[in-house]
Order: structure tokens, then C-alpha cells, then sequence
């Protein structure tokens, strides 16, 4: 094997970074968003106004906490979310499962290792009675490691309508991978951004102030500082669109000028105004949840909307 093709072999972003600028169009995977710079624009898009995903599930969780716990009956069980990320909403979840005497463990998984020892400490401080357990790295390989622990039932958390980031196909296939983890009775909470008003979709992911476009934009940043890239990164800008039949918000990133980019020693083309494809956030119907939660075997328990309708987090079961 030679030198390069054993770097890619290490290197799992690496890999993924060259593959996808190889594509015809180019594509990079929006996990790779969250380094340390990333988290920190992420928060910021959260406590934009014009971005309601945040508060609408903050709200359902508020509202209907009880009625979410209700459905555990009174049995010990792992609370187990992918994605943790800085935990604000999940916080929610967590004081009240404690204050009314659950009987459970946190185990958050995240790919970013930076926002994980953030949560973990804030929890240390704000929640010291709370069992926590922190995992980082790929979401299936840490519910395979969590895999033998016994008979105690799993509640799995997938919120923030990251489910979104994944074409329909690609849901049903992911969402298999998780109930085929799963042990009978197990549940599974999982957020959906619904459709609505094309302009507030809009809206919410190409904000004026830019902090979008900036967290977008962060991911060449990375490219350069931890592979030696030389992208320039004014030289591209971030572009949002949103097609109301499919439901599909994309994200791009285009290149305002014929340029070459330096990356592991090789040289990147790109023509004036060629794109980047660098993520997906998909809107769902109600009917839309339902036959995908059939689709990948699970029995839908109970919906929880915000009073809007802008957002439903929904509980399956195996």
C-alpha cells in the first residue's frame, strides 16, 4: 500500500474529504462540521430567532416531560442519545427524570470528543446526582459496545431533526441499523422537522447576520488547518435552497471564481460558481414519519407537536 493510500486508510476524515472532492458534483458529509470552531458557531445558530427548530423541541420537551417518562413504567433504563452535542434540550429530560426518582444512566454519543467533555462537565456541576458516561466516536459501534448490558431497557434519543441530514433511503436504512440494536420493548425518541412555510424554512438556515454561512464556510477552515489544504476560503460562499415537494433544505458551497486548491499534494480544480454539496436537511409529513417508522419495524407509541406544528418528536418502540 502506498504511503498516501495508507494515510486515507488512517485517517477516516481525510478519507471522506478526498473521496467527496472527487466527486462529480463534489459532496462533503455535514458530520464533519463539528470541531471546536464549529460547536461554538452551532450555538449560536440555536439561539438565533429565526432558527425555531431549537425552541420547538425545547417546548415539547417542557410541555409533555411527564408523559415521555410515563411511557418508560417505572423501570430502570439507559437514556442513550446520538448526537449529544451540548445537551440543552436533553437537560430538560434529565433534571425532571430525576427529580421524579427515575431509576436511570445517561450514556451520550457524539462524534465530537470537544462537546462531549463540555456536556460532561456542566453535568458534573449542575446535575451531580446524574450516572453519566460519555462516548465518543461512530454511533453504531458505541450501541454495539452498549449492546450486553443486560436486561435494562433502552431509551434511545435522536433530536434536533437530525434525521433530516439523510435522503429517505438513507433514514430507513439508518433507522434499521438502530432498531436491529434494539432489544423488544426498547424505545427510540427521534425528532422530525415537519413542513410548513417555505420562507421560514428558508429562513432558518441562511440567517442575515451570516453565522449560518460562517459554520457552513467553518469546514473548509478545518480542511486547511488539519489536512494542509489551501482553500481560499473568500472565494466561496454559502448558498441555501428548499424544494416544498420533497422537503429537501440543501446546503452548498460555491466556488465565486475558477480556482485550484492544494490538498495532499494534489491539485483540486473547481470552475466559476461550481458547487459543493455539503449537507441535506430533509422535512417530513406526518404520513412521511409513519411509513418510514414501518418501514424500519418499529410501532409508533405516541407523537408530542410544539403548539405550532412546526416540529413533533415521536416515540417508537421495537
Amino acid at each position: 500500500m502506498s504511503t498516501f493510500a495508507q494515510m486515507l486508510a488512517d485517517n477516516p476524515f481525510a478519507k471522506d474529504i478526498w473521496q467527496g472532492l472527487q466527486q462529480t458534483p463534489k459532496k462533503l458529509s455535514s458530520r464533519y462540521f463539528y470541531d471546536e470552531a464549529g460547536d461554538q458557531l452551532f450555538q449560536r445558530i440555536m439561539q438565533m430567532p429565526a432558527y425555531y427548530l431549537t425552541n420547538c423541541e425545547y417546548e415539547i420537551f417542557t410541555t409533555h416531560r411527564q408523559a415521555i417518562l410515563d411511557l418508560l413504567d417505572d423501570a430502570p433504563f439507559d437514556l442513550i442519545e446520538l448526537g449529544a452535542g451540548d445537551g440543552y434540550k436533553t437537560k430538560v429530560l434529565l433534571r425532571h427524570f430525576l427529580a421524579a426518582g427515575a431509576i436511570f444512566r445517561y450514556l451520550p454519543i457524539d462524534i465530537s470528543a470537544n462537546a462531549l467533555q463540555k456536556l460532561k462537565a456542566e453535568l458534573r456541576a449542575e446535575l451531580p446526582n446524574l450516572q453519566v458516561e460519555g462516548l465518543a466516536g461512530d454511533y453504531f459501534k458505541m450501541l454495539e459496545q452498549l449492546g450486553g448490558s443486560g436486561n435494562v431497557r433502552k431509551f434511545i434519543l435522536f433530536i434536533g431533526a437530525n434525521i433530516g441530514n439523510l435522503s429517505c433511503e438513507q433514514a430507513a436504512i439508518f433507522l434499521q441499523r438502530i432498531q436491529q440494536s434494539m432489544n423488544p420493548g426498547d424505545l427510540l425518541l427521534i425528532g422530525f422537522d415537519l413542513k410548513k412555510d417555505p420562507q421560514l424554512i428558508l429562513d432558518a438556515y441562511n440567517d442575515p447576520e451570516g453565522i449560518t454561512a460562517a459554520f457552513n464556510l467553518n469546514l473548509l477552515h478545518r480542511i486547511n488547518r488539519e489536512l494542509g489544504a489551501d482553500f481560499n476560503v473568500d472565494a466561496f460562499s454559502h448558498w441555501e435552497t428548499y424544494n416544498p415537494v420533497s422537503g429537501a433544505t440543501k446546503s452548498y458551497l460555491i466556488s465565486r471564481a475558477a480556482q485550484h486548491v492544494q490538498l495532499f499534494g494534489q491539485c483540486i480544480a473547481f470552475e466559476a460558481w461550481e458547487a459543493i454539496d455539503v449537507e441535506l436537511s430533509l422535512k417530513y409529513s406526518l404520513p412521511d414519519i409513519e411509513a418510514l417508522a414501518s418501514t424500519a419495524g418499529f410501532r409508533i407509541r405516541q407523537h408530542f407537536t410544539d403548539r405550532r406544528n412546526f416540529f413533533i418528536d415521536t416515540i417508537w418502540q421495537k
